[in-house]
C-alpha cells in the first residue's frame, strides 16, 4: 500500500492527509493559513507535511493550492486570494522534508480526486467546478488531467460572463466567480436584505438582525426551511452556473459535470435551477447527448485525495 501526503492550501486553512492508493485518508491534520505572508504559508505547509510524515512511511507529497501553478508543477505563480507571486513551493517542501513533491492547482487536484475515486470515476471526460469563496475548475479529458500549455488552464471562474461587470480579485471585471460563488451569494443576500428587510426576515433572524452578518450557510439554511428570498438567491446562482456549463459543453462536450465546494451543500436547491438553465441553453438541444450534472462525493477531502494521487504519478 503506497502512502502519499496530500495538502490543500486554501485562503483560510491548510489541510493535509495521508492517503492510501484506494483514495482513503488514514490520517488528517490542519492549520490556519497566514494568507498575507507567502513565506509563512510555505512554513505552515511544511509543518503539516512533517507532522504527517513523522507518523507514517510516505513516498511523496502533493500540494494543491489556489491560483496559477506552472507547467512543471513547481511554482505558485499567482493567486488572487492568496499572496503567491512566483513562489517555488515544490522546492521549499522537498528541501525541508526530503520527500519528492509536486504542486498543483487546488481545483485540478479536486477534479482528479473525483475522477479517480469519486463522482466521476465511471467516465473518461469530466469537468469539475468548485463553488467556494471563488469558482475553481478542473478538466479530465480522455482520462488525463488537462493543464494547458503553461499549466494554468481550466480557470473556469475567470471566464468573463458580464463585460464591465463586478470587479474580480484577478483584476478583470465580470468573471463568473463574481456571479456564481459563495462570495457572490453573500454579496447578493446582504444587498437584498438591506433593500428589503421585510422579505428577508428569516435571513436577518439568522444573522442577528444585521444584514452584513449574513453568510452563505445561513442562506442555505433559510432556503432548506422554505424561505422565498433564500430560495431565489440560490436559484439565481444556479442559473449563472447552468449557463456557464452550457458554454463549457459547446467547447468540451464532457460526459459529466461534478459540482463541489461549500456552496454545493445546497444540493438540489442549487443544482435543479442549474440543470434547468443548462438544458435551456445547451447548443443543439434535442440533437445531442447532454452532460449529467452531479454533486461531488469526496466533499472537502477531494483536493487532499487528488493531490496525493497526483504525487504518485
Amino acid at each position: 500500500m503506497a502512502l502519499a501526503i496530500g495538502v490543500d492550501v486554501g485562503g483560510t486553512k491548510i489541510a493535509g492527509g495521508v492517503v492510501d492508493d484506494s483514495g482513503k485518508i488514514i490520517s488528517y491534520t490542519r492549520r490556519d493559513t497566514p494568507f498575507t505572508d507567502p513565506a509563512a504559508t510555505v512554513d505552515e505547509t511544511v509543518a503539516v507535511v512533517r507532522e504527517l510524515a513523522d507518523k507514517h512511511d510516505v513516498a511523496a507529497v502533493g500540494v494543491g493550492t489556489a491560483g496559477f501553478v506552472d507547467a512543471q508543477r513547481s511554482t505558485a505563480l499567482f493567486a488572487p486570494n492568496l499572496a503567491w507571486r512566483d513562489v517555488p513551493v515544490r522546492d521549499h517542501v522537498t528541501a525541508a522534508t526530503g520527500l519528492p513533491s509536486v504542486v498543483e492547482n487546488d481545483a485540478n487536484a479536486a477534479a482528479w480526486g473525483e475522477f479517480r475515486f469519486g463522482a466521476a470515476e465511471d467516465v473518461d471526460d469530466m469537468v469539475c467546478v468548485t463553488l467556494g469563496t471563488g469558482v475553481g475548475g478542473g478538466l479530465v479529458l480522455a482520462g488525463a488531467l488537462y493543464r494547458g500549455a503553461h499549466g494554468i488552464g481550466a480557470e473556469i471562474g475567470h471566464m468573463r460572463v458580464v463585460p464591465g461587470g463586478h470587479l474580480c480579485g484577478c483584476g478583470n471585471r465580470g468573471c463568473l466567480e463574481q456571479y456564481a460563488s459563495g462570495r457572490a451569494l453573500v454579496r447578493e443576500a446582504r444587498s437584498a436584505a438591506t433593500s428589503n428587510p421585510r422579505a428577508a426576515g428569516k435571513l436577518l433572524q439568522l444573522a442577528g438582525g444585521d444584514p452584513m452578518m449574513i453568510t452563505g450557510p445561513m442562506v442555505t439554511k433559510a432556503a432548506t426551511e422554505g424561505d422565498e428570498m433564500a430560495l431565489s438567491l440560490l436559484a439565481e446562482l444556479g442559473r449563472w452556473l447552468g449557463e456557464a456549463l452550457a458554454s463549457l459543453t459547446a467547447l468540451l462536450d464532457p460526459a459529466v459535470f461534478v459540482i463541489g465546494g461549500g456552496v454545493s451543500a445546497a444540493g438540489a436547491l442549487l443544482l435543479d435551477p442549474a440543470r434547468q438553465a443548462y438544458s435551456a441553453n445547451v447548443t443543439g438541444k434535442g440533437h445531442r447527448p447532454e452532460a449529467e450534472i452531479r454533486v461531488a462525493t469526496l466533499g472537502n477531502d477531494a483536493g487532499i485525495v487528488g493531490a496525493a494521487d497526483l504525487a504518485r504519478t
